[in-house]
Parts: structure tokens; sequence; C-alpha cells
């Protein structure tokens, strides 16, 4: 998920892509939005292409 949100992919593309709900999105995204102090939608694609993912 956060691949795809660094990506530029929105909530609804997301849910296409994972085969998951919106409200699922929703949910981890408010959770992880807080720990890292993100108040907006356009912040996480800076944040999360700062951080390393492993594969």
């Amino acid at each position: 998920m956060a691949r795809l949100v660094a990506a530029g992919a929105t909530n609804q593309q997301v849910v296409l892509e994972l085969f998951i709900s919106v409200k699922t999105v929703q949910y981890h995204l408010t959770h992880v939005y807080s720990k890292l102090g993100i108040r907006s939608h356009s912040e996480p694609a800076a944040r999360f292409r700062e951080m390393p993912f492993s594969e």
C-alpha cells in the first residue's frame, strides 16, 4: 500500500490494485499518517520515497 501511495496512487487506485476495501485503505493510511505526522494526502509521496522498503 505504501509503495502505491508513494507512487501517487489515489485510495481508489490502491483498492483496485490490492483488492481491499476503501475503508481498509483509509484505516491504515490514517494510522501511518498519524505516526509520521502527515496532515494531507499530498505529503505521503515525498515521505514514503525517503523510506527504504524491503522487496
